[in-house]
């Protein structure tokens, strides 16, 4: 049973995620219809696309209602955000882009059933989508069957490669080897407690974390345990971490649930100065209904975090929150999900078609400078180079920077002796 202020912060998140609207975006001018007439539909959508002369047709598959919504409100702004820029600019190849949503509403069947419909029916030239690891892999044997291609904006566990997803993401060496690695080194910790929501991505993901931990780090798993997506009483939960005392509490809870975890955790004295802990799983957006005061000072280890300092990041808050609005945050899928357009852009450009064939071979070296975490790069396998950072939960909701790798960490999704 969830409180009434665990019920607040989630109703809050519910008001943000219908403030946004569920409309496609208007076309906004055609300054590039030279373009268009360089690149001729009959060339550039050989395979019968939802490409025109004039526009092109994609498709956004996220969470927009149930338990998953608290997450994936962001990703769906920031992929709008994206195309409405792109669309200001020209275009791809001189066409307005044109979005067709769907909500995928926090149900693994009813992703892989929109996924079909956005492919089959609607022959949408990309998908922007999912945000768990159970609804990628619901819709993944429909993109390959089907051959579209999805743009994956989710930190994951990895051991996955498709020619069909750009994982814009991190895998599992860049986030959670990373984040493993610092706790042992910064914070001395030898034994660890594992904590996950129910589902794939928090399953495989402690199991590589527990192998890091007794095989590399020869550290110690005191526990490890697991909820359903959208629980709500993690007390027995808490006694068990009192009685183990482990040196750092792993936690992967996802979604709602964290509003009722943190606050729990808080109310039974369970605070910074007295324990560790290190999640991958809340950002910014999961803070704006927790409760920065109720997590202060706890650990997560992303690739961004909306207080990062530099220009390109500068510029893609200024404009975020001038678009929806300045009491809203930026989390570290948020700001994945904002690279998916501008990489797909920049690929249909390099490719010179919207052909998915062609698109998935000329993904490999694709730059992109201008992203607000900084440069990235799309690697061969589809995922991309990027750097791992730790921060530090503050009570305005936001992170401080405490660590960040010095290089762009090689995205490896099968790394050896973790699976």
């Amino acid at each position: 049973m969830s409180t009434n202020d665990d019920r607040k912060g989630l109703q809050s998140l519910s008001r943000r995620q219908f403030s946004m609207g569920l409309a496609a975006l208007p076309l906004i001018g055609m300054p590039g219809l030279s373009m268009a007439a360089k690149y001729p539909t009959a060339q550039v959508n050989t395979t019968k696309l939802a490409v025109t002369d004039t526009e092109v047709i994609v498709g956004q598959l996220h969470s927009a209602t149930g338990t998953m919504a608290i997450s994936e409100t962001g990703s769906i702004q920031a992929e709008r955000l994206a195309i409405e820029q792109i669309n200001a600019m020209g275009g791809v190849l001189g066409r307005q882009i044109k979005i067709i949503q769907e909500d995928g509403a926090s149900d693994w069947p009813t992703f892989a059933e929109k996924s079909k419909k956005l492919l089959v029916n609607d022959r949408v030239a990309a998908v922007f989508g999912c945000w768990t690891s159970a609804s990628r892999k619901a819709v993944l044997p429909i993109f390959e069957k089907e051959n579209g291609m999805l743009y994956y904006p989710t930190f994951y566990e990895g051991l996955e490669q498709s020619k069909n997803v750009i994982y814009t993401g991190q895998e599992a060496t860049q986030q959670i080897i990373y984040g493993l690695d610092w706790v042992a080194k910064e914070k001395k910790a030898k034994t660890f407690f594992l904590i996950g929501s129910d589902y794939i991505w928090p399953r495989t993901s402690n199991k590589i974390a527990r192998k890091h931990i007794e095989n590399f780090q020869k550290g110690k798993v005191v526990g490890e345990e697991y909820y359903p997506l959208g629980h709500t009483n993690f007390n027995s939960l808490i006694n068990k971490i009192k009685i183990a005392k482990p040196d750092c509490v792993y936690a992967i809870v996802v979604g709602g649930s964290n509003v009722a975890f943190y606050k729990q955790l808080k109310a039974a004295g369970i605070t910074a100065d007295k324990q560790l802990i290190l999640t991958i799983s809340v950002t910014e957006d999961e803070l704006l209904g927790i409760g920065g005061e109720n997590c202060n000072g706890f650990y997560a280890c992303m690739k961004y975090f909306q207080s990062l300092d530099n220009p390109n990041n500068k510029k893609f808050v200024e404009a975020f929150k001038a678009k929806y609005g300045a009491k809203e945050v930026i989390g570290d899928v948020t700001q994945a999900a904002y690279l998916g357009p501008w990489i797909w852009k920049a690929t249909v450009e390099k490719a010179g078609s919207f052909d998915i064939d062609k698109i998935a071979a000329a993904s490999a070296g694709i730059e992109l400078k201008t992203a607000p975490e900084g440069y990235v790069k799309v690697h061969e396998n589809h995922h991309l180079w990027s750097k791992a950072r730790i921060g530090q939960i503050q009570t305005d909701g936001q992170f401080k920077l405490i660590a960040e790798s010095p290089n762009l960490i090689e995205p490896n999704p099968f790394p050896k002796g973790y699976q």
